[in-house]
């Protein structure tokens, strides 16, 4: 599919420079070395007041794109068939998204990166302690992609109105909006344990609708490199199969000399937390609420 340097001139994980780089007089840069991140306090996994306002605010907007599709619609404006093919388009989309996203912050740039270092950092906490996600509260897990929702999509919904678009296109951004946003509640649920889960979210992880608990583990293991999608995980497969990923490393490596993680060995303040670093790092009168590290718990 890609007419690239030949596979062979890279270790087989990426985790050592390719010849070219041995070769090459030019200076590469690696991106920069991460300090290990603590585990979160409970409160940090607790819902702040300011957190539900975002989340809110960004549901009100997702809400009424998908209303403003609906009354075209109901006016008859439109045929439904539209708009529904149009939210199905925008599911499978924010699921490609999600993944171009989680293999950007997964492998270039550090907590100082302008706009993304905090979305950088909790990536890497995440990866070092996985099963935090299940214990944040919704609005806390939420807020950050709600907030991006609520300040993007209320003006490009209102631009859509002035410009009489039709149905179709309000229900794609609503639907592309909520997909996006609950990917992080769809992230948290392919690391629950499944007794743990609300009922109905097993079936649809089984059926492919939601991004499921093993496809998703394979994520957590190292080099980290695969199955970035966490919406429904559907572009998964093929992202990997023909080494899409790869290939746009290979482009910023060549244009920017700038290497990803996962070519590295792995930096261990991304490799996960086992039960036996826990154990060793226990203090008096923790909860236990924190001792469960496996990324996919089996029951």
């Amino acid at each position: 599919m890609y007419t690239l340097t030949p596979r062979c001139h890279l270790p087989p994980l990426r985790r050592s420079p390719p010849p070219c780089q041995v070769a090459s007089t030019t200076t590469t840069t690696s991106p920069p070395s991460l300090s290990a991140p603590s585990r979160a306090d409970p409160d940090e996994l607790r819902s702040t007041w300011p957190q539900r306002a975002w989340t809110l605010a960004g549901s009100a907007a997702i809400l009424s794109s998908l209303s403003t599709s609906a009354s075209l619609v109901a006016t008859g404006s439109d045929s439904p068939a539209w708009p529904l093919a149009a939210a199905l388009a925008a599911y499978s989309l924010a699921d490609l998204a999600t993944g171009v996203y989680h293999w950007f912050v997964d492998n270039y740039g550090d907590a100082s990166t302008p706009v993304f270092g905090s979305q950088i950092a909790a990536f890497q906490g995440h990866h070092r302690y996985p099963s935090t996600i299940t214990r944040r509260e919704p609005c806390n897990n939420l807020h950050a992609l709600a907030r991006a929702a609520g300040l993007a999509l209320a003006p490009a919904d209102a631009a859509l109105s002035a410009a009489g678009a039709p149905a179709a296109a309000h229900a794609f951004a609503g639907a592309f909006a909520a997909c996006v946003v609950l990917s992080q509640q769809f992230h948290a649920w392919a690391h629950e344990k499944r007794r743990r889960l609300p009922p109905g979210v097993e079936a649809l992880q089984d059926a492919g609708v939601l991004v499921s608990r093993a496809q998703h583990a394979a994520h957590h293991r190292q080099p980290y490199n695969t199955n970035y999608c966490i919406v429904s995980g559907m572009w998964n497969g093929v992202l990997d199969r023909y080494r899409v990923f790869e290939a746009l490393e290979m482009v910023v490596y060549f244009r920017t000399g700038i290497r990803p993680r996962s070519w590295d060995d792995t930096d261990a303040s991304w490799m996960e937390v086992t039960g036996a670093d826990v154990a060793a790092t226990a203090t008096a009168g923790d909860d236990g609420s924190l001792v469960q590290t496996a990324s996919i718990s089996p029951d």
